[in-house]
């Protein structure tokens, strides 16, 4: 019944998985093109605090949210053996963790050198949530499905709970970058100016970016 059901669809995942790249070439140009032409662009450190701030959008979304759903449909979009599928996956994921965490730096740095407090918005409790989620997940499935691992029963019982839970964390992710352009959206007090355009089509783009994610992984 449920093959019966996931065949339904009559979609095939090619065309999915074609237009979630796409989606993130156009992301990736439209958060580029916001921050090195709108917000006076990056750095580590600098006397233009949000040159530092400008990092963490940077990293949460190019190299979190997109990384992360490449990630997701590593097992459809990389024709190779199951093993370089699994391998791509893993080291994709612990990209985007890697970004993430430093992402999560850049704004508490910039927090810190201008004095403002640190996790009192949504946006901000909802991203601390899903990073921390997301390197659990990845901790176990590493000691799940990669050292030591598990018996070959352990592994099909735990594989769909992984999906699940890997997909939640990304819809997380997806939320938390929605509330986030949001929140910058009315920091800056943006209206009907051509950056409030590249900032809502950015949210836009993210939000079919995590339905085309979802709907690779649903297809079979």
């Amino acid at each position: 019944m449920a093959a019966k059901s996931r065949s339904s669809y009559n979609l095939s995942w090619l065309p999915v998985t074609t237009f979630a790249h796409l989606l993130v070439i156009a992301v990736t140009i439209l958060v580029l093109v916001w921050l090195l032409q709108f917000r006076e662009g990056l750095a580590f450190k600098s006397d233009n605090k949000q040159k530092i701030f400008n990092v963490h959008p940077l990293l949460m979304v190019i190299g979190f949210l997109l990384v992360l759903g490449e990630a997701c449909m590593v097992y459809k979009s990389v024709p190779a053996r199951r093993d370089t599928q699994k391998a791509t996956h893993l080291v994709l994921h612990l990209i985007a963790l890697l970004a993430g965490i430093v992402g999560i730096y850049a704004v508490f740095k910039f927090h810190h050198e201008l004095g403002i407090p640190d996790m009192y918005t949504l946006h901000s409790w909802l991203g601390m949530s899903t990073i921390c989620l997301f390197g659990l997940q990845w901790v176990l499935a590493f000691l799940s499905f990669t050292f030591p691992g598990g018996s070959s029963f352990t592994r099909a019982r735990l594989t769909p709970w992984h999906v699940f839970f890997g997909m939640v964390i990304f819809f997380m992710a997806v939320l938390t970058a929605e509330t986030g352009l949001v929140e910058r959206f009315l920091f800056l007090g943006l209206r009907r100016t051509q950056e409030a355009l590249i900032v809502n089509f950015t949210g836009l783009l993210i939000l079919l970016f995590g339905i085309a994610v979802g709907l690779v992984v649903l297809l079979p």
